[in-house]
This record gives C-alpha cells, structure tokens and sequence, in this order.
C-alpha cells in the first residue's frame, strides 16, 4: 500500500511521453502524449486490450526498444534524473539494480544456454556485488521464495526444462533479486495459477512494504487489478482514457471503452443452472452496456467418444531420479464437449495434451483419437491424426516461425495437407485473420511485430486452419485482455457449436473455465484428483486442492484491496520420485452422477 510519505516522494514521473517506430511510410506514434506518476510504495496498474500501448510504455521506461527503429519523446523521469538523458553506461546500472523488469513472455526472456541458477546469480553479482557462491545461496533463497518445488535440485537445469508458470516465476525471482526501487511487471501473473498467483502477489506486496517499493502493474486481469493496484490507467490504441483511483475506476467508470472492459470481466458463479457453456456478455461499443450471452448446446447424450485417455503415464529420467509429470490419467471426450484441465503450473497439464497428440512419447496407457490408436499408429497414420487434431500452444511466441510472416503460418498446413491452393489460401487466411479479431492487412507481417495477446490470436487462427474435430487449447485465452478473451471464447464456442469441435481446454483462469467447460479435471501432481460436470465441480468441490483453487480466483472488487489469500507456508511437492517408485494405485468415489473424487490416502494437496 502506499507508503506515509509517497505522495512527495515519485519514484518515476513519465511526462508526454510518444513513442514512434520507423514505418516504411516514415516513423507512427503508438503511444501519445502518455502523462503517469508512480509513487514509492505504491501500485499503479496500466489496463487496456493486447496493442493498446502498454508493454511500449514499459519498454520505453527502461530503453529496450531497437535503437534507430524506436524514438521517445517527453521525459522520463527517475527520481528526477531523465533516463531519456542517460547514457547506456548508466543504464546498464539502472536496469535491474534500480528497476526491476518481468518480462511478458519468460521463455523468450531467459537465456536458453545458461542454467536457470547461473541467470539469477548474475544479477546478484553484478548489482549487489556479490561472489558467486554468495550469489547461488540467495539464488536458491529466491528461488524457494516464489514457491518453485526442489528448487536446489532444479538450479542447474536449463529453461526448456521447465513449464510456463515455472518460468513465470524464475523471470520474478531474478526482477525481485536486487530489491529494485521500481518494479515493472509486465503480465506478471498471466502463466500462473491462482494459487501461485495469491502467493506471488501476496509476496510483491511483502517486498514492497519492506522497500517502500513503486510498482507498475501491467496487466489484462482486472480482477488482480482490483487486489493490487491503487490507481488505475486505462489505455486504448495508445492513448490514455482514463486514470484515477481503483475503486473510482470500478465504481464510476466514465470513459465508454473502460465501461466495456469491466463489463467483459468473467466472474465466478455467473453460471445458474446451464449445464451446457455459456457466451461471454455481448458489450456494445459505443454505450459499453452488456447482455448476457446465450447458453449453448448440451453435448448429444450417448454420442461415441471421438477421444479416449486410459491410464496415460509420462516420466522423464533425471540422474537423481524420474518426474511423474502425468500418472495414470484417465478420461474420454465426445464431440461438441469441452473438458478442461485444471491446476498449478507444473501439475502435468501441459504435458497430457502433448502426449495426447504424441509430441511427447507417453510412457504408459493408450490414446485413441477417432478410432485410431495415437501410440501404434505409423507416419501415415499419423499425418492424418494431425488433420483431425491440432494444438493451440502455450507461448505464442515460441510455436510461431520468427522467420517466415504469419500469414505464410496459418496458410503453411492448409498447404502441407493439399486443402487449398496458394491463391485460395490467401483468402483463407485473411478470412481465419478476422474470425479472431485481427486485420486479414497484416498477414505480411512477422511474429515480433504483435503483441503477446496478438500473437495468441494468430495462433488459435493456425489451429483452426485444418477445421480440426478435435483441438487441444493450452492456455488459448490466458495471453488475452478481458475483452479480447470474451471475444476469442464466444468464437471457440460458435465453432464448436457449428462444427461438433471437441476441446481439451488446458486453463488456470477458473472463471473462464466455468464459463466454457461442459466437464472439469483437477490436477495435482501429475493426477486427476478430482472430475465431473462443471456445475459439480463449482458448486460442490470435494478434493481440498480444488476448493483452494476456486478460493483463490481473484475477485474484482477493489473492497477487497491487497485481502488476496495469504500465502500457504509449506513447500510445494515434487514430482521427482526415486528409480524404482511404484506408484500408489488411486481410488475414487463418486460423489454424484459422473463427479469423482480421488480417495484420500496420501493424496491431500
């Protein structure tokens, strides 16, 4: 919260500050006369949709754009020294010593060469001056402060290694490892579970009321917005629309554009009786009033499975032992329906939908999808499973080719499969282009043109390419802002109502979840711990670990400012087990029609 005495005290004072890239045509202003104030020891939050201007305005605080390709004009002003002024000497000292930076994309940000506990110790060496061993000892401190499991095991490990949260959390140990003045987060909980995401944010605040830190909170989550920040700025294609006080912003809000973000925020329990999904609320533009989507179709009862999951199991082999990430999962799926996937980053989401479509090799159990059998199936076979069956990937950035242009993306499999022409698969791909929100103009462009929530978009829109029956969506909506993730379900849930589009939707966002799921899984550790219609499991959670999941969803009331749950205390487990482990066998009860619950015996969260 805001310190006594930070009203007098700005840590950064940004004033009419544009930002313009070099264009073909000659340099654009993506961001215009941009005016904020971040104050020691308080949170402002910058909101807006994926383009409004908000990662540029951070970039151009800490000078991280191409130099000769990007221009700022205005001041930036740190503790009254204008960083615009600066030179890259001393910038060097600034950027993690004074200013602390998480990065939107934490895979893209860390360096794929060095070990995960080389990167955090380098920070330590060289703005706390340090030695190495030193440096390591904190490493592993920070590393265990934001709750990564078997931390010491885990430092000598490289990032492919670890899962998207798990990064997530890396790149905020190594922003927070020099006690910074100033604290940029950029989308600093979009990777991360809700619990992981209360304890991260309940940790920020920690670190904050012990360094009378200022933060500047880039996010789409509105919710979060509401727990943390104590002002709010909103921007819209650049510019800023409004700005004020948080409970001002979500009590009266006057511009028509932040009306339409706060009536596009999904809430729990917003669901009545339907037992089938329902749309996001339809926000009109120019009144930013909304009504309430439409429920859609129930799945067909007695329709055959198009997927069948049975007692799925994938290890991975350390020297010091193997990683249950997945262990003897089990569950079918039936056209029209949605299962979703639920629980912390690391829980081995991510991994059953990879092994489902044989991107990783399962070490035991079968998978059948439209009859055929996924682990027997040869080349050909297999060409043809990957026509019925695609995968919206996690980190945009890192499924999309940085050399070729996005439209040469989402035209390269309609291509490969022999679907299309080159002709017809241009208008192919403009018209995917706009089914997802996105200009069918900007085809020609490259990945790191877009912005996160962007390159997400372009993503679903390659998924979509093939008219798949079957889709695995891995976090497909969590880059988004709240309107654009509106937007981007209600087409996931027309075209699965049109086309009969089974998904595997692999989520921690619980609101949307309840939003759009037919069916819920809750994983722990590598398990199903709990499944059953959604309703079910919303109304009636059983497993302890799936009534914290659900307590922990931030809610969008700025009542409730910095009264996210405390962090839990104890160390998260591990799916590390020694050589040799053989695995309990689960039993489950069941609760009511099609709702299990795993037995109890060694299995609390």
């Amino acid at each position: 919260m805001i310190a006594t005495d930070a009203a007098t005290r700005p840590v950064l004072s940004v004033e009419k500050l544009t930002t313009s890239f070099k264009m073909a045509e000659g340099w654009r202003a993506v961001i215009r006369d941009i005016d904020l104030t971040v104050n020691a020891g308080e949170t402002v939050a910058i909101v807006g949709e994926s383009g409004s201007g908000k990662s540029v305005t951070a970039l151009s605080a800490m000078r991280l754009l191409p130099p000769g390709q990007a221009r700022c004009e205005g001041r930036i002003l740190l503790e009254g020294r204008d960083l615009l002024q600066a030179s890259d000497a001393e910038m060097r000292t600034v950027r993690g010593g004074v200013i602390g930076m998480i990065f939107q994309e934490p895979m893209t940000s860390l360096n794929p060469v060095f070990t995960i506990g080389n990167q955090v110790a380098e920070a330590l060496v060289l703005h706390r001056d340090l030695s190495w061993k030193a440096a390591e000892a904190e490493a592993l401190r920070l590393m265990e402060r934001v709750r990564i499991p078997a931390a010491k095991s885990r430092l000598n490990e490289y990032p492919h290694k670890f899962s998207g949260g798990m990064r997530q959390r890396v790149m905020i140990a190594m922003a927070l490892a020099c006690r910074p003045k100033l604290l940029i987060a950029d989308e600093p909980t979009t990777a991360l579970d809700v619990t992981v995401q209360a304890e991260i944010l309940h940790l920020l605040r920690e670190l904050q009321r012990e360094e009378n830190m200022g933060v500047l909170f880039i996010t789409h989550d509105m919710g979060v917005v509401a727990e943390v920040a104590d002002r709010t700025v909103v921007m819209f294609r650049g510019d800023v629309v409004e700005t004020g006080p948080t409970p001002e912003i979500f009590a009266a809000p006057k511009a028509i554009y932040t009306k339409s973000l706060l009536a596009s925020i999904p809430r729990l329990g917003t669901m009545g009786d339907t037992a089938a999904p329902r749309r996001f609320p339809e926000v009109d533009p120019t009144t930013g009033e909304a009504v309430e989507g439409r429920a859609m179709q129930p799945v067909p009862a007695g329709s055959a499975p198009i997927l069948t999951v049975e007692n799925l199991s994938v290890r991975f082999a350390l020297p010091q032992g193997q990683i249950h990430a997945v262990e003897d999962v089990s569950f079918d799926l039936r056209p029209g329906e949605t299962l979703s996937l639920v629980g912390e980053s690391g829980c081995g989401k991510s991994t059953t939908g990879r092994a489902i479509l044989r991107l990783v090799n399962p070490s035991a159990g079968s998978v059948v999808i439209d009859g055929q059998d996924v682990a027997k199936a040869g080349s050909h076979a297999m060409r043809a499973m990957r026509r019925t069956s695609q995968m919206i990937f996690q980190d945009p950035f890192a499924s999309l080719n940085p050399r070729i242009t996005i439209g040469a993306a989402i035209a390269e499999p309609m291509l490969a499969h022999g679907l299309v022409g080159r002709g017809q698969a241009k208008d192919r791909v403009a018209h995917l282009l706009e089914q997802v929100g996105l200009s069918s103009a900007i085809a020609g462009r490259y990945p790191h043109e877009f912005s996160g929530g962007q390159r997400q978009r372009i993503s679903i829109a390659r998924a979509l390419a093939l008219e798949p029956k079957f889709i695995v969506a891995d976090e497909a909506v969590s880059a988004l802002d709240v309107s654009v993730k509106a937007q981007v379900s209600n087409l996931l849930l027309d075209l699965q109502e049109k086309h009969r589009l089974a998904y595997l939707f692999i989520s921690h966002d619980m609101a949307v979840v309840e939003r759009v799921s037919h069916r819920v899984a809750v994983m722990f550790l590598g398990e199903i711990v709990e499944i059953g219609p959604r309703g079910a499991i919303f109304d009636n959670p059983q497993h302890p670990y799936t009534r914290r999941l659900i307590s922990a969803v931030p809610v969008p009331d700025p009542a409730r400012l910095g009264q996210s749950n405390p962090p839990l205390g104890e160390e998260i487990r591990s799916p590390l087990r020694p050589h040799g482990y053989v695995p309990p066998k689960r039993s489950y009860r069941e609760i009511s029609p099609g709702h299990f619950v795993q037995e109890a015996i060694g299995t609390q969260a």
